[in-house]
């Protein structure tokens, strides 16, 4: 193999589409591959499918450079690459909490058939243990390159709204492998990054598999557990924000993801801690990680709590009231609604009969496609025309910038939840707010 192996990168959603693009730049020759021949025609239009912060200048940079190309062909893509990452979802079952491996399983089988000499298949998406080996047997069963083809892990760590910094400069790399030449192209396919000094853990593939979704649940217990403490400082009058400041400063607890509020979203940690929960029980071992199901518990009871704070302000009963919803997005920098907090909140409101108009930066467009029974702003002011409530639920730089004047100027009532606990308190109510937040008095 050449010193930089060509790439493929199977899967253009958001893991794959910024892996692709980043590997790019960053001096590769890459060709990305999906199934959805729409967004593969987008790709090579230079146009990013989602909404990522300095994507689309990347994209049009790799594909300038004559690197990146795209394509709906896994022969094309067998006979191009020497290093293959699988990066294509791995949603919850519908039917249980299991991940759904039928994408990993189907992009697998579909490049295998075309590998016909010596190669690597690399998994970046995150899956149960146990995965990597079942596959290993999938693909040697399947290449006509037998058990010359050999299967590595390498998980990913990205942070919505931070995806580009977190592929060019990770904070670790990890390379799950099975012998000294699946670790050497691991190491040629990462040759930058690694030479910023990265830190890169080598193990074995169950080890591998097992640090997302540890890590996943790490977090998840963190945010979790200081909106417990915000359960007990409602019922005590206590302040959460005050308290989490005091634990931070502990070295052994510090205060990132210590922040109280509305809980945690998206695609990767409520389907990944389910997902993690659900694979232990099944080898055996899910007492072990029992907690995890309490952790669901409180980040889903913060939704409903909020809702109690709407109902509060608005005098016991949200039917006819107009209720403005600032965020739909389930993080800042995002256009990620899966499981949304904000829109989860949006939607019971309005199913008990509440006016609901939401506005997001960047995620008007998905929620309303999601929820086409609320209605949208154009901004957050308009959002707020003639709102009886108004309820911040995505704490995007531009509602905490918000000033409590000239939006009091067009509500009805100028009463404000901070489901983030984004906003100065004392400016509010210096401007005559009504302001509530969970966790605070």
């Amino acid at each position: 193999m050449s010193k930089l192996p060509r790439l493929t990168v199977i899967g253009t959603g958001y893991l794959g589409a910024t892996h692709a693009i980043c590997m790019a730049v960053m001096g590769y020759e890459v060709l990305g591959v999906d199934v959805d021949a729409s967004k593969i025609d987008r790709l090579n239009a230079g146009e990013v499918p989602f909404f990522e912060p300095g994507l689309p200048e990347m994209l049009a940079k790799a594909l300038d450079s004559g690197r990146l190309r795209f394509t709906t062909s896994f022969a094309e893509a067998g006979e191009f690459g020497d290093v293959h990452f699988i990066c294509v979802g791995t949603p919850q079952r519908k039917d249980s909490e299991a991940a759904d491996m039928t994408y990993v399983d189907a992009s697998v089988t579909a490049l295998a058939g075309h590998l016909t000499r010596k190669a690597l298949v690399v998994g970046k998406s995150t899956v149960p243990v146990g995965t990597a080996a079942r596959l290993t047997e999938l693909v040697r069963a399947t290449a006509p390159a037998g058990d010359q083809v050999e299967l590595a892990w390498n998980p990913e760590f990205l942070r919505e709204g931070f995806a580009v910094e977190d592929t060019m400069k990770p904070d670790r790399l990890v390379f799950g492998v099975t012998s000294p030449w699946a670790e050497a192209q691991l190491r040629s396919a990462f040759q930058p990054v690694l030479a910023q000094g990265v830190p890169v853990k080598v193990t074995d593939l169950q080890t591998a598999e097992l640090v997302k979704v540890a890590a996943n649940s790490f977090l998840a217990t963190k945010i979790s557990y200081i909106n417990a403490m915000a359960e007990v400082c409602e019922a005590t009058g206590a302040d959460v924000t005050d308290l989490a400041e005091a634990l931070a400063y502990d070295d052994r607890i510090g205060g990132k993801f210590l922040r109280p509020g509305l809980g945690f979203g998206g695609g990767c940690l409520p389907k990944d801690i389910r997902a993690f929960a659900h694979r232990a029980e099944e080898l055996g071992v899910g007492q072990a990680v029992g907690f995890l199901r309490e952790i669901d518990g409180i980040n889903r009871r913060r939704r409903a709590r909020t809702v109690d704070l709407v109902l509060e302000l608005a005098g016991g009963d949200v039917a006819g009231k107009r209720v403005a919803a600032l965020g739909a997005a389930f993080k800042p920098n995002s256009d990620d609604i899966r499981d949304a907090p904000a829109l989860d909140v949006a939607a019971t409101l309005h199913r008990m009969g509440a006016t609901v108009t939401v506005f997001d930066p960047a995620a008007n467009d998905n929620a309303r496609r999601a929820h086409p029974e609320l209605r949208y702003g154009a901004s957050a002011l308009d959002a707020a025309m003639d709102a009886d409530v108004v309820v911040l639920l995505t704490e995007w730089t531009e509602f905490r910038e918000i000033d409590p004047e000239i939006m009091g100027q067009v509500v009805t009532s100028r009463k404000i939840i901070d489901g983030r606990h984004a906003l100065i308190p004392a400016s509010w109510r210096a401007a005559g707010w009504e302001y509530r937040a969970l966790g605070r008095p």
